[in-house]
């Protein structure tokens, strides 16, 4: 099972076609709240439902928020959100700009995450500056992370998914992973006999740190209103910190 990013990226889907709002008073007289999702994504989501993956936990916790039962709408790529017809997807970048062609309206944030490097216990290094022309640091194709780290002519070997370069880390192929702190704590959890080391993020690097919200399809305004208090109450009361440290994610608060 490969640990992939495909909702979280601000990537170009062409959300085409009419853009008719959903309003809160249809979601309640339908009494469902419809959430696109990857089937076969741990931690984020899993079909198989055992487990469901955090995103179908905070998802169903919202749709509670709400007095409305959660839809699951299963989606491989961003393209088929429209078609789906769902209403909310999960751990999408709260930037207006990186969600813009996605015409995603966004919610207020609930954690902070970016790209981390993870490396074994014993490796000496300890962030992006420490990195040089001899140490080799596997990054996703075509990430922003794999741009950064190319200028400054830093070795990188390039893998399709985030959960490949941690094998490769742990197989001691690459001196270093560019991951989410997700994928890795995750990678821990589940393998723990051959745990990384998690450095912590740089904030210098803009591109490599964000806000995640909840990304709204047709939202009108007392649904985004809704969304918004019932994820403060979600944080206040501990559910999402608890959602996601059963999957071994520690959220950071938003900036």
């Amino acid at each position: 099972m490969k640990t992939i990013l495909p909702l979280m990226v601000g990537a170009v889907i062409g959300l085409s076609g009419p853009a008719q709002a959903r309003s809160l008073d249809a979601i309640r007289s339908a009494g469902v709240l419809g959430l696109c999702a990857h089937p076969n994504s741990l931690p984020f989501a899993s079909k198989a439902g055992d487990p469901p993956g955090f995103q179908v936990e905070l998802g169903q916790a919202l749709a509670g928020q709400l007095g409305v039962s959660l839809r699951l709408d299963w989606i491989i790529t961003q393209y088929q959100m429209r078609s789906a017809d769902c209403d909310i997807v999960l751990d999408v970048i709260a930037d207006r700009e990186a969600q813009g062609e996605t015409r995603l309206r966004i919610s207020k944030p609930y954690y902070r995450t970016g790209v981390a490097l993870a490396v074994p216990s014993s490796s000496t290094l300890t962030s992006f500056k420490s990195l040089n022309d001899h140490t080799k640091v596997g990054v996703q194709v075509g990430s922003v992370a794999a741009m950064i780290i190319s200028q400054r002519n830093v070795p990188t070997s390039t893998f399709g998914f985030e959960s490949d370069s941690l094998d490769a880390l742990s197989n001691h192929e690459i001196d270093a992973a560019a991951v989410t702190p997700t994928a890795a704590s995750y990678f821990n959890l589940t393998n723990p006999s051959r745990a990384v080391r998690i450095l912590d993020r740089d904030e210098s690097e803009a591109d490599l740190n964000w806000n995640v919200a909840v990304g709204m399809v047709r939202p009108d305004d007392n649904l985004r209103e809704a969304i918004d208090a019932a994820l403060e109450r979600l944080r206040a009361d501990g559910t999402i910190d608890r959602t996601y440290k059963r999957y071994g994610v520690v959220l950071q608060t938003p900036k």
